[in-house]
C-alpha cells in the first residue's frame, strides 16, 4: 500500500495499492474499492494505475468513469 500524494490537497483518497490487474484504493475513514480488469475494464484500470502514481485526479476520475464498478 501506498500514500497517495493528493497534490491538490482535496482528494478524498488516502492510499493506493496496484496489483496487475487491479488497483485497490482506500478513501478517508479507512473505506477501501477494488477496481478490476473484469469488473472496471483494462482500460480505466490502467489510467487509474497513472493517475494513482502521479498524485492528482484519481477521485474524479473514479467519479465520473468506474463509480460503481468495484468488486
Amino acid at each position: 500500500m501506498e500514500s497517495y500524494s493528493n497534490r491538490r490537497g482535496n482528494s478524498p483518497i488516502t492510499h493506493f495499492q496496484i496489483e496487475n490487474e487491479r488497483i485497490i484504493v482506500w478513501f478517508n475513514g479507512g473505506k477501501s474499492y477494488s477496481y478490476s480488469y473484469r469488473k472496471a475494464g483494462r482500460t480505466h484500470v490502467e489510467q487509474m494505475k497513472i493517475l494513482a502514481r502521479s498524485g492528482s485526479g484519481l477521485s474524479a476520475y473514479i467519479t465520473q468513469n468506474v463509480r460503481f464498478d468495484y468488486d
